[in-house]
């Protein structure tokens, strides 16, 4: 019976250790023109996520994948990380039109293409390998 004990024990503990690891994340599946968008439970930051070869409307200029996030206060600005090199911000959009698709609530992360994104109260951080971005309405940063 302590056997049955100390095994069950040590099987809570691996269970419990995992469930940081498991809890939080999210999927999102991709909307009719191709594209995977979320936003922010702020409703101040919206992103697309595009695939490697592009979808009917939009092709990455590199040819992709592409993840494109806009903030729209207090400045609009755009975010961009491509397949490769360091993440952008545009100030000048032409195209400004944020923010739509479901949340990705506080907490929880998203996985699209070799995109990581993380959604907390402070702000939101996207990275493909060791660049990305981070957005908030306070401070932007890129790498």
């Amino acid at each position: 019976m302590k056997r049955v004990v100390t095994h069950l024990l040590t099987l809570g503990l691996l269970a419990a250790l995992c469930l940081p690891v498991m809890a939080g994340g999210q999927k999102f599946g991709p909307n009719a023109n191709g594209g995977t968008e979320f936003m922010a439970p702020s409703g101040n930051i919206g992103c697309i996520y595009i695939p490697a070869g592009g979808t009917d409307v939009y092709q990455p200029e590199d040819g992709g994948p592409e993840l494109q996030c806009d903030r729209v206060e207090p400045v609009y600005l755009r975010f961009i990380l491509n397949k490769a090199g360091k993440g952008k911000v545009h100030e000048n959009a032409g195209d400004a039109s944020c923010c739509g698709g479901p949340v990705l609530k506080y907490g929880n992360s998203t996985k699209l293409g070799p995109y990581t994104c993380m959604s907390e109260t402070k702000g939101l951080t996207c990275t493909r390998g060791d660049h990305g971005f981070f957005i908030s309405r306070k401070k932007t940063k890129t790498w």
